[in-house]
């Protein structure tokens, strides 16, 4: 069995946490990953693996294994894409990743520009409103909109978003425009359901409070933004979302935007990748390239001047 074949599988297993989940990443049948598993062990000479019903756990010697074979695969990684020119040409696929309507918005238009600029560059652009871990999915570069944790990626600011609350001038007509955030208690909402969302909408508080929150009982929950703003627009009810998420509603008149005064600080937007010794140029052109253009995009509009 190749050597380097067999580190990868066994990385996989470690980080999967079950060789079934290692199996259906790997696209490998979990009888022939578990083969192999026990090949290198007896090739080896050593147990690697105690496996159990309930979790895999690493010996002394599959811990000391498994360090040393990510290292190796780093280096085979970083040896490859050197052979192949990307450290010398800006070329080869460049992955992205970026929450699903800010990627078509924003995202995937500077992209266009960038294939044209850099013809040997390819570009697989992964549109989710969930959160990819940059090196288990082999991702490049992320956007990635809200507070960051504090982590050892590299994190570009390209802008502000600000968190609006919004509704059809409809539903305003019919029910009334709220004075403060609390009034929302008592008023349809719409929410949204994932696992990331929240019942509670945070505003700016008064006085020394610099948050207030407020719990809202979605009369209607979907699992998408565009759902939300359609939902809004259909004045089903009130919504929080992003402003980009709502900008062309708002400019065509089917929402307005409410409690400006209570809105809380716009949360940053930001460009992340993992650190690395060197870069490939394809990423150092497009982090280049892509930073300036795209907060051009995220400026707020300047005021017109007679």
């Amino acid at each position: 069995m190749d050597r380097l074949d067999a580190m990868k599988m066994l990385v996989t297993v470690v980080d999967a946490g079950s060789l079934s989940a290692a199996g259906r990443g790997l696209n490998v049948p979990l009888t022939t990953l578990s083969r192999k598993i026990s090949a290198l062990e007896a090739r080896l000479g050593t147990h690697l693996l105690l496996r159990s019903t309930r979790r895999l756990a690493l010996t002394d010697a599959g811990i000391a294994y498994v360090a040393a074979a990510r290292r190796i695969l780093d280096e085979v990684e970083e040896a490859e894409r050197a052979a192949a020119g990307e450290f010398t040409l800006p070329r080869g696929e460049l992955v992205l990743t970026a929450p699903v309507m800010f990627g078509s918005l924003h995202v995937l238009p500077v992209v266009a520009d960038f294939l044209a600029a850099f013809p040997d560059i390819r570009v697989r652009l992964i549109l989710v409103d969930h959160t990819l871990d940059l090196v288990d999915a082999h991702v490049d570069m992320a956007v990635r909109i809200g507070a960051l944790p504090d982590s050892s990626m590299v994190a570009t600011r390209i802008g502000l978003m600000r968190a609006v609350v919004c509704a059809s001038p409809a539903l305003l007509a019919d029910g009334g425009m709220p004075a403060t955030p609390d009034d929302l208690a008592g008023l349809p909402c719409i929410g949204l359901d994932t696992p990331l969302s929240s019942s509670i909408w945070r505003f700016r508080g008064k006085g020394r409070m610099r948050v207030t929150d407020v719990r809202v009982t979605p009369r209607l929950s979907v699992t998408t933004t565009d759902a939300v703003v359609s939902a809004a627009i259909r004045g089903i009810g009130f919504a929080q979302l992003l402003h980009y998420q709502v900008s062309q509603a708002v400019r065509d008149g089917a929402l307005r935007i409410v409690l400006e005064a209570f809105e809380r600080l716009p949360v940053p937007i930001s460009l992340l990748h993992v650190p690395r010794g060197q870069m490939p140029l394809k990423m150092r052109c497009f982090l280049d390239f892509a930073t300036p253009r795209l907060r051009q995009r995220m400026a707020p509009p300047q005021p017109m001047r007679d």
